[in-house]
C-alpha cells in the first residue's frame, strides 16, 4: 500500500446501514448519510445526502428534523427545536445563541 488516508466521522453524524465511505473523505458534524449511499467527496456539516455516488439532498438539525430555509443565502430555522442556522451556498452553520452546550463524557 503506496499511500493510507484517513477517514474522518465528526461529532453525531449518522451513517445509513450499508453505506460506504470511500477513504480520505470527511464527515461533517450532525451530517446525515443515507442508507446505501457511496460517500466520494467530504460531507458538509449538517448536510443529508443519498445515492450513488451520495448527493446533497437536504439539511437536518442536531436534534434530527429538517432544517427550512428560506433562500440560498439566508436563515433558517429547526420547526422541531428552535435552533436557527445560517446558510452560504453549500455550508450550514449553527447560530451561536440557540446552539445548546455538548454534552461531554461517556454515552
Amino acid at each position: 500500500m503506496d499511500e493510507l488516508r484517513s477517514t474522518l466521522v465528526r461529532r453525531g453524524a449518522t451513517l445509513g446501514a450499508n453505506s460506504t465511505i470511500v477513504c480520505g473523505v470527511t464527515i461533517g458534524r450532525y451530517a446525515f448519510v443515507g442508507a446505501g449511499a457511496v460517500v466520494v467527496k467530504d460531507v458538509p456539516d449538517f448536510a443529508l445526502v443519498l445515492g450513488n455516488p451520495a448527493r446533497l439532498a437536504g439539511w437536518r438539525c442536531v436534534c434530527g428534523a429538517r432544517i427550512e430555509f428560506e433562500d440560498d443565502r439566508g436563515a433558517g430555522a429547526c420547526a422541531d427545536c428552535g435552533r436557527t442556522f445560517r446558510k452560504g451556498g453549500h455550508l450550514v452553520s449553527l447560530d451561536a445563541e440557540t446552539a445548546s452546550p455538548v454534552r461531554s463524557g461517556p454515552m
